[in-house]
């Protein structure tokens, strides 16, 4: 594609970017707020996971699929979707008064959100030649990283003024400012939308919003609210006849947008799409649906997982006999390869900081879980940095100087981390690790997305760098799991090792062991993988 401000829309994408990322963790102040607001106790823990992994769910499942879209539609209208798919979302969340509507807006918010990151990266590949690209995408890589540290501040501020809800009428606000900004900055001509399925949408958007919403002047009055009267023996909004006939026009407009955009779908392998979709799906279910404190996978995990394997088989099949498959032949090959391991094992050195810095925290510093979230600013606020400079990096020194150079520092921050005890967070040298760490990850990001960008064809770029993210994302989701397993082994270990079960500071002991062989596994994961970014190329 080409842009008349390249430097304009990639700002533009990036802040997109950030504000998905930061959708990640906004939830983790407003959560029991919305638990509160769906009709969910605040000891309903369990019952509110959907929230967080219904997000997850829809950022990983259809990221392969859109970044085939990608790279068959024009990237400028990928990212307009995707930014209205975010829209749609947010507002169904902002409006949401029951747990399945709620999580369907977070799932949407997923979907739109993943799909910017893969537009974003194609959108640095084509316009920077292959030499510049590294400054650019180590801004995508910072400003994603960005969006995880100001989620949770930004979600403070909005909680301090006003209540959950508004959180996510700004999300929707922001998007659809970014979404005319990209349409100003991408040069493309804009198309014209085809008048039926506009009317049959914009329809739908306001007989269920008005459903979900129930102005109490419309539904509570004698004769206009009959069609908010729920069905007999339901209780939820869309269980009326405005809230089916918005259903209804959902479904008609859905229809007419799937037979327009059959033949780029066919072309895209969606059967394909759905086979992958549903194997990262349940991967996702199987262990962001879990407690990483207590158990390895979600409640739903053994009976998810044989059917990911069985999806993951039906796609390896189809890959070898479509004509088009999802993802194009070649496209995993040379150095593309070695950059999705290298990113898996980022993942895992990159989540077991996020996950357990706080819970060691929580043992050892304080009681409270937001100031132990606080002690890993120290670290987001480094991985950014760190991003930038190993874009910056990537002019002079080759990508398996850049990203094994930060993994080596990283694993050896976190073998540091290994032997933290009570009392390790509250000195400076704390503040030191926590930063090489973050400074090691954030340098391994823009050599990653590189090399898989140099190395797959022109016409897979959105391919390329949705694979990237995708295996990441498993690294993290999975990387805990295998690391909370092993720590969790040694816990109860330790715990059937002591003389009296009951002492509280030997079972804060205990825990303090198995963080520490969460830090000892990440470590040998970041180690790993700055040996496998050897094969990414030493010179530049």
């Amino acid at each position: 594609m080409r842009s008349p401000a390249p430097r304009a829309l990639l700002a533009t994408a990036s802040v997109a970017v950030a504000l998905a990322a930061a959708d990640t963790y906004v939830v983790v102040l407003a959560l029991p707020d919305m638990m509160t607001g769906v009709g969910l106790g605040i000891d309903a823990l369990q019952e509110a996971t959907p929230i967080v992994s219904g997000f997850l769910l829809g950022y990983v499942a259809v990221l392969p699929l859109i970044g085939r879209l990608t790279d068959l539609v024009a990237r400028q209208r990928i990212l307009l979707t995707c930014l209205l798919v975010f829209v749609v979302g947010s507002a169904v969340t902002a409006v949401a008064v029951e747990l399945p509507v709620l999580v369907t807006g977070r799932l949407l918010q997923g979907v739109g959100g993943g799909g910017l990151v893969p537009a974003t990266l194609a959108i640095v590949a084509d316009l920077w030649p292959r030499g510049r690209r590294g400054t650019p995408l180590g801004v995508v890589g910072a400003v994603q990283e960005l969006g995880s540290v100001l989620g949770p501040v930004l979600g403070a501020l909005v909680l301090a003024v006003a209540d959950w809800r508004a959180i996510f009428w700004l999300n929707a606000v922001a998007g659809l400012v970014l979404a005319l900004l990209v349409a100003v900055t991408g040069g493309a001509r804009p198309v014209a939308p085809r008048a039926v399925p506009a009317v049959v949408g914009l329809l739908a958007v306001v007989v269920t919003g008005l459903a979900l919403v129930a102005p109490a002047r419309l539904a509570t009055d004698v004769t206009l609210g009959v069609p908010f009267v729920p069905f007999d023996g339901y209780a939820a909004r869309l269980a009326t006849p405005i809230g089916a006939a918005g259903l209804g026009l959902a479904a008609v407009w859905l229809a007419l947008v799937l037979r327009s955009a059959w033949p780029v779908l066919r072309r895209a392998d969606l059967p394909g799409a759905l086979l992958l979709g549903t194997a990262l799906g349940t991967l996702v279910l199987t262990f962001a649906a879990s407690d990483p404190e207590r158990e390895v996978v979600g409640p739903l995990g053994l009976a998810l997982l044989p059917v990911g394997v069985v999806a993951l088989g039906l796609y390896l099949w189809r890959h070898r006999r479509a004509a088009e498959p999802l993802v194009p032949r070649g496209v995993v090959r040379g150095r593309t390869g070695s950059a999705l391991v290298v990113s898996l094992l980022t993942g895992v050195a990159l989540v077991a900081v996020v996950v357990d810095v706080p819970v060691l925290a929580r043992l050892t510093l304080t009681g409270s879980q937001t100031t132990a979230a606080l002690v890993l600013v120290r670290f987001l606020v480094a991985v950014p940095v760190g991003a930038v400079a190993g874009g910056w990096a990537l002019r002079r020194l080759g990508e398996a100087v850049v990203s094994g150079g930060g993994l080596l520092l990283a694993a050896a921050g976190l073998l540091a981390m290994s032997r933290w005890g009570d009392g390790a967070l509250e000195t400076w040298t704390a503040t030191a690790v926590l930063v090489l760490v973050g400074l090691g990850v954030g340098l391994a990001l823009a050599p990653v997305n590189n090399a898989a960008l140099a190395d797959s064809p022109p016409q897979a770029h959105g391919v390329a760098a949705s694979l990237v993210v995708v295996a990441r994302m498993v690294g993290m989701v999975v990387g805990l799991a295998l690391l909370t397993a092993i720590g969790l082994h040694r816990y109860y270990a330790a715990v059937a090792a002591l003389p009296d079960p009951t002492d509280t500071r030997a079972l804060v002991g205990a825990g303090v062991v198995q963080v520490q062989t969460v830090f000892l596994g990440a470590a040998l994961a970041a180690a790993l993988g700055a040996l496998v970014s050897l094969r990414l190329g030493l010179r530049r």
